[in-house]
């Protein structure tokens, strides 16, 4: 079995992909790195401005393309978008690339997490979030590792050190 030097945090949004990369980084001495950050970093406005100005379909681009630059990358743990497993090629990629973990929470906890400022474009119509929130369920399924995400943080990164071996 090869060892594991990539890991890629999968699941919807406010699911905990961030903070937990961030955890595990720190715990395993990997960097880490979020996909949506360097794409508002290098298109310097927010997801959201993003997705206003020039619509989904130019954000899962670049989302692409991130993609495509952190393959090379090892000892990384990467958080990607909510969306980014759901583009086929992306899944790929990613499961050539290192091991996928599903953070999996139940929608009631994706609501209670989200902030009420429309930060998430895809998070203002209620009814819009909860078909995308179904329809991707099976996107992240195919991940390598499941992970129930709704406790706090650092107990998840742990649990993911267990699963993973790596604790």
């Amino acid at each position: 079995m090869t060892p594991i030097d990539k890991i890629y945090l999968v699941g919807f949004m406010a699911a905990g992909k961030s903070t937990v990369a961030r955890l595990l980084g720190q715990r395993l001495g990997w960097r880490a790195e979020d996909i949506d950050e360097l794409i508002e970093a290098r298109e310097r406005m927010t997801v959201a401005d993003i997705f206003a100005r020039h619509g989904e379909a130019y954000f899962r681009d670049a989302e692409r393309e991130i993609l495509r630059l952190m393959l090379p990358l090892r000892h990384t743990v990467v958080a990607t978008g909510g969306g980014t497993f759901m583009d086929p090629e992306s899944q790929r990629a990613i499961h050539l690339d290192g091991t996928s973990v599903w953070l999996d929470v139940p929608l009631a906890t994706v609501i209670a997490r989200l902030p009420p400022d429309n930060r998430r474009p895809l998070s203002a119509d209620r009814a819009q979030m909860e078909r995308l929130f179904a329809v991707r369920q099976t996107a992240y399924a195919s991940a390598q590792v499941r992970v129930d995400a709704t406790a706090p943080p650092e107990e998840i990164a742990e649990r993911i050190l267990d699963v993973l071996g790596l604790a």
